[in-house]
């Protein structure tokens, strides 16, 4: 039951990530300035929005934790945090890769918005160790949700600041009224489709998660009924 639907949403995502990625390479014009390179954007720039929400979504999901007590929120928050790590590692890669073909170099260390990612993803780069270096379930469950209520805060104050910064190489798109029509119709292709694979990995770790979960409780069950069973059955034999 836990992995009900999965399959649909999966081939949804499949069709929509390869349309919209189609999309960009054949239909969204070339930028003047960098050409085809620039069509790194519609991957990187998705994968970037969606991890950074995920990390925010993992706050959220972490104070209904606080709230409720109850494991289901404590998991919801783990996973939402676990797929947006993974996909803070994809941005990282994509970025490198476009700097290194646009401006030269891998990284920039004077640049504000990759130096404040990078800041972001280290910062949640403790979440794992520190969660399961506690070995109390509940303790655990309870400093994970407090970390990620408080990095999630940090997210939007981190980037909202860093976006008042003027950006002396990384392109101020969204605010510059730079991208035409074709282009803001691909970008948002492209993060329609970033937004359903995050959702898909995600629905697919929770019903991994609950599925051996429910294993493990049917396998104790099993191992504390054995006696009993061995007991019953020694008088018939």
């Amino acid at each position: 039951m836990h992995g009900k639907g999965l399959r649909g949403l999966s081939v949804a995502t499949i069709v929509v990530l390869v349309g919209a990625f189609a999309v960009a390479a054949f239909y969204a014009p070339l930028d003047a300035d960098q050409g085809f390179r620039q069509k790194i954007f519609y991957l990187h720039v998705p994968l970037a929005i969606v991890a950074l929400v995920g990390f925010i979504v993992g706050g959220l999901l972490a104070i209904q934790h606080l709230r409720t007590r109850e494991p289901i929120w404590d998991l919801r928050s783990y996973v939402a945090i676990h797929i947006s790590l993974i996909l803070g590692v994809a941005v990282l890669v994509t970025g490198a890769i476009w700097a290194k073909t646009s401006w030269g170099v891998w990284w920039l260390w004077d640049e504000p918005t990759l130096v404040s990612f990078l800041i972001v993803f280290l910062l949640y780069g403790t979440y794992t160790p520190m969660r399961f270096a506690i070995e109390d379930r509940e303790r655990q469950a309870r400093y994970a949700s407090v970390f990620a209520i408080t990095a999630g805060a940090f997210v939007p104050i981190c980037f909202g600041a860093v976006r008042a910064q003027p950006q002396e190489v990384h392109p101020q798109t969204f605010g510059s009224g730079e991208l035409p029509g074709p282009m803001w119709l691909t970008f948002l292709l492209c993060l329609a489709g970033m937004a359903l694979l995050f959702y898909t990995l995600y629905r697919f770790e929770i019903a991994t998660k609950l599925a051996r979960g429910r294993l493990r409780s049917l396998r104790r069950q099993l191992l504390d009924d054995a006696p009993v069973q061995r007991r019953s059955a020694a008088p018939i034999i």
